[in-house]
């Protein structure tokens, strides 16, 4: 009965509950971006999909007012992030004038997997649908009341109009 009780509490989660670091170590509080989309991204610095960037950043400018882009750095595909925290900001900032919100560095897949993508890829606790993350860049959307709309993988650019058209609806 204990194990049904902490399940069914774990299912009525919201993703606004969750809590994760920015990549200064500050908490970020997601219920503050309650009534915007959010877009999660694992990023990487040398990955053949980092030039996604800078999409990412014009996506985040023209949707700003509707949209929170979250980069997520993450080293589990081909050690492809392996920089500190500094060496992280330095690059995203210096080639692609990152201004999106960027977290600490998380795990995405496996044992350590961070609490926000056991969120987003159990369909337990999102509701939708269960899936794992192929590679860096992969996208997930989450609809302005904490609802997953989909994800999309690596080869879908940011300014796709699989996720544009979402956004200006």
């Amino acid at each position: 009965i204990m194990t049904l009780f902490s399940f069914s509490s774990i299912a009525q989660e919201s993703i606004y509950n969750i809590t994760i670091n920015d990549i200064n170590e500050k908490p970020i509080n997601l219920n503050k971006f309650k009534g915007k989309y959010l877009l999660f991204v694992n990023v990487a610095s040398d990955c053949g999909f980092t030039p996604q960037y800078k999409d990412l950043e014009i996506l985040h400018q023209k949707h700003k007012d509707n949209l929170v882009v979250i980069g997520l750095p993450c080293n589990q595909f081909g050690g492809q992030e392996p920089g500190s925290t500094q060496e992280i900001l330095e690059f995203c900032s210096r080639n692609y004038n990152v201004n999106f919100l960027l977290t600490e560095k998380i795990e995405v897949k496996g044992k350590g997997q961070h609490k926000l993508y056991y969120w987003l890829t159990n369909k337990k606790l999102n509701g939708k649908y269960n899936s794992s993350v192929k590679w860096n860049f992969q996208k997930y959307l989450v609809s302005p009341d904490g609802e997953l709309i989909n994800h999309f993988y690596s080869m879908t650019s940011p300014m796709s109009a699989k996720i544009t058209s979402i956004l200006e609806q």
